[in-house]
């Protein structure tokens, strides 16, 4: 009796809780002979079990719903507080940049998509080195963005948020959507931060003409308009006291605006002003000395150690700051003016134990590999190597990074060192280039057996053209790592 009873209540659960597009028994197909099994009869006691069940379950309805609120609320207590919603991966990576598309891609070969997370909120992906074209009217936005569903590594998990905490002692990472991810290994590659805001009056100043910047999507194509509408007055450019991501670009827009300016006929009604904070006009005496020829020969008045402090828009007035003697400051009109912005480490990187006391990833120069935690990693414009941030560097870098963390998943050495290769194409008008690669030191690194001091009809068409491709084909596919294995090939064996 018991056991029937037993049976009959399973029997009832069963039924209960079935969907309702559930096949019923009759319509089913008969089984084959040799699998029926013996039936068991039950008789009056069967109904007598049913009526009991009905009965008892009648006075569990009450229960198992107060039951599914309870377990629904602390289902959403739990994932609100993020205690319930931990992932774990063998390998996350942090930004979904050039840095952290790429070291995806190369992580998906080494350990399958499946282990790999990237965490990045944007929806979009843009080749930013293009911007200088677009800021001068050469190329549209729109053709340096694609959705990062489309460069996102096939497989990888896509984690759409933002990080707020990097824990490397627990090995995880949290995130603003209440989440947090473990990891083995973790490659920080969270880039850079602009702050116009440090600047008086910005960013504010952008919602009057005459201003503009390359260095942010909301800003660049305010660039173009300013050159478009300039008449008559100063055409100033900055380049702030901070260290800068392509610190060529600064100067390109002001070389490009000044061939708009000749082509349109402007050009004898502007007065070019380059104040920049640093002590030099480049940082490589090869490329500087190049540069001060075309300035001189252009007409372009130089000012260094000038750092823009404010701007007031509706003066037109920029001001500049003396660094050698900060209460000397420099009130310049303007009638266009592109503004280079301070930029500084990610927030969530100042005050962790990753950095290096200014906010920078603290990373080995040559390995990559994070100074104290060893299963940490970084690349690209977040680290404090002592190199110029560009998507060169970040080519170059991911080739050596990819060696170190084979290595270090082996538990053997990193043998592979990064030589602080970086490049800047240094566009000077519409149709010619310096093509300017050195290393940590601030030698020449050049890949092609000619000078590329001289300005290039050639190597134009490579930044303009060939890069692009170069960067969505290759470099965010892991499959491009610079031109290192190349150099000695282009110089015969001599480099």
């Amino acid at each position: 009796m018991l056991i029937t009873c037993i049976l009959s209540l399973f029997s009832f659960f069963s039924a209960e809780e079935a969907p309702s597009h559930r096949v019923s028994t009759a319509a089913a197909s008969s089984p084959p002979a040799y699998l029926k099994r013996p039936s068991i009869r039950f008789r009056s006691d069967r109904i007598n079990c049913r009526t009991m069940a009905v009965a008892f379950t009648s006075h569990l309805a009450p229960i198992r719903k107060s039951s599914r609120v309870f377990f629904s609320l602390n289902s959403y207590i739990h994932s609100s507080s993020g205690l319930a919603s931990k992932e774990h991966y063998k390998i996350v990576v942090l930004g979904g940049g050039s840095a952290g598309i790429t070291m995806g891609a190369r992580m998906k070969r080494k350990v399958g998509a499946e282990n790999v997370a990237i965490v990045e909120p944007s929806e979009m992906h843009y080749y930013q080195p293009i911007w200088t074209l677009v800021g001068a009217g050469a190329k549209s936005i729109n053709s340096s963005g694609r959705p990062t569903s489309s460069v996102m590594p096939s497989g990888v998990k896509w984690v759409k948020s933002s990080v707020t905490k990097i824990d490397p002692k627990k090995q995880n990472v949290s995130l603003d959507s209440g989440k947090e991810l473990s990891y083995d290994f973790l490659i920080v590659a969270l880039g850079l931060t602009l702050h116009y805001e440090k600047i008086k009056g910005l960013p504010e100043a952008f919602e009057h003409p005459k201003i503009g910047s390359n260095y942010s999507l909301q800003t660049v194509e305010k660039t173009w308009k300013a050159l478009q509408d300039f008449k008559e007055g100063n055409a100033i450019f900055s380049f702030p006291n901070t260290p800068v991501k392509c610190a060529g670009a600064p100067q390109k827009i002001m070389y490009l605006s000044d061939a708009y300016m000749r082509k349109t006929g402007k050009r004898a009604k502007a007065n070019f002003v380059y104040n920049t904070s640093l002590p030099v006009l480049f940082g490589v005496k090869k490329y500087a000395d190049a540069l001060w020829e075309i300035v001189k020969k252009r007409d372009i008045n130089v000012n260094l150690r000038h750092n823009l402090i404010e701007v007031r828009p509706d003066k037109q007035e920029a001001v500049f700051e003396n660094l050698d003697n900060p209460a000397d400051t420099k009130v310049y009109e303007y009638e266009m003016l592109h503004v280079t912005p301070p930029m500084g480490p990610p927030a969530v990187l100042k005050g962790s134990l990753l950095e290096d006391g200014a906010g920078w990833l603290d990373v080995n120069k040559d390995t990559l590999q994070h100074n104290t935690y060893s299963n940490v990693f970084g690349i690209g414009d977040c680290t404090n190597v002592p190199t110029s941030k560009t998507a060169a560097a970040v080519a170059a870098q991911s080739a050596v990074l990819d060696r170190t963390i084979t290595k270090v998943m082996k538990n053997d050495k990193p043998d592979k060192k990064y030589d602080g290769y970086t490049s800047c194409p240094l566009v000077t008008s519409f149709n010619t280039v310096i093509l300017a690669e050195f290393d940590y030191t601030g030698q020449p690194l050049e890949t092609f057996p000619v000078d590329q001091s001289k300005e290039s009809r050639i190597m134009y068409h490579m930044k303009a053209d060939l890069m692009p491709h170069l960067y969505w084909h290759g470099l965010l596919k892991g499959l491009w790592g610079g031109p290192g294995p190349y150099r000695k090939i282009m110089h015969l064996g001599m480099k």
